[in-house]
């Protein structure tokens, strides 16, 4: 656990825990200080759980027991205080009556914080992974709906960008059928931020029957849709409790297609030159400028 945000671990903890261990966990994020100043026997009292869940709850995050867990609640705590002081933000809550300024300053906070976390957190063996999978496939297959299909879209124009054989689709049966057709030796890539996302299970379901590699980017660790790949990238992200659309969870995702992309680009570096030239040859006569200078 050591560098990583606790404070998100028990938020994820919670969402995919049986009834006592959530409650456990929901007397932490209810008011860390609080819960901070607690002994075992007070945090069961709180939760309505024995003791033992209490210190099965602390190993279930990967610590030996509650006192290894408050300490480093206790720093994440802080250097989230220390975030928010820096980020001029007095309250980190979205609220309705913020300014825009404030609004602005916060949602700009949430979103590189989340980002940062997600660097921190995210395996770089496992990028490495899933570039070089990407990098020898014979197709890279992506699948998401809703703000996650903005990702798994963005994944595959950059791929195609440098001449790899990357399909998506916004229509979920034919995202199965992708699935379905995906021939061995290829990678599919299903985003889905809670992890619960049916069709991209099935779709992750389907591939991996092909004999496909199987990527989940996902902010559920224990999730279904985590649970049917082979490799998982999480993507840390915390939504404002006024939420009227995903934002930290979508751009967490893009940032980890940009960490990808990136280490392919890396890996293809001999052949990408001339494959992005291409590329912008193929739409340079689309430009504005370029249809002026013809009509000139």
């Amino acid at each position: 656990m050591a560098g990583q945000d606790v404070i998100s671990e028990i938020e994820r903890a919670v969402a995919g825990a049986n009834s006592a261990n959530a409650r456990v966990g929901l007397v932490f994020l209810d008011d860390i200080d609080a819960a901070l100043r607690l002994t075992v026997a007070g945090l069961a009292a709180q939760a309505g759980v024995s003791q033992a869940t209490v210190v099965r709850f602390s190993q279930s995050l990967g610590y030996a027991g509650l006192r290894d867990l408050r300490m480093d609640l206790a720093r994440e705590a802080s250097r989230r205080a220390v975030e928010l002081e820096r980020a001029n933000i007095a309250e980190g809550r979205l609220n309705t009556s913020d300014s825009a300024a404030t609004m602005i300053a916060k949602v700009a906070h949430h979103e590189a914080t989340s980002i940062q976390r997600t660097a921190r957190e995210v395996d770089p063996e496992d990028i490495d992974k899933v570039a070089q999978a990407i990098a020898g496939a014979r197709r890279v297959v992506s699948f998401g709906l809703g703000a996650s299909a903005l990702a798994a879209s963005d994944l595959a124009q950059k791929l195609q960008r440098i001449g790899l054989d990357c399909l998506f689709t916004q229509d979920s049966h034919l995202q199965l059928v992708h699935a379905a057709m995906a021939p061995q030796g290829s990678v599919a890539v299903g985003f889905s931020f809670s992890g619960q996302t049916f069709e991209v299970h099935r779709a992750l379901e389907l591939a991996s029957a092909r004999g496909a590699f199987t990527v989940a980017v996902t902010g559920a660790r224990s999730s279904p849709v985590a649970k049917a790949a082979d490799t998982v990238l999480l993507a840390n992200a915390r939504e404002s409790p006024l939420r009227v659309a995903a934002l930290a969870s979508r751009m967490v995702q893009l940032a980890i297609v940009d960490f990808i992309f990136v280490r392919v680009a890396q890996l293809c570096q001999a052949d990408i030159d001339a494959a992005v030239e291409a590329s912008k040859e193929a739409v340079r006569p689309q430009k504005l400028d370029s249809r002026r200078e013809g009509q000139n």
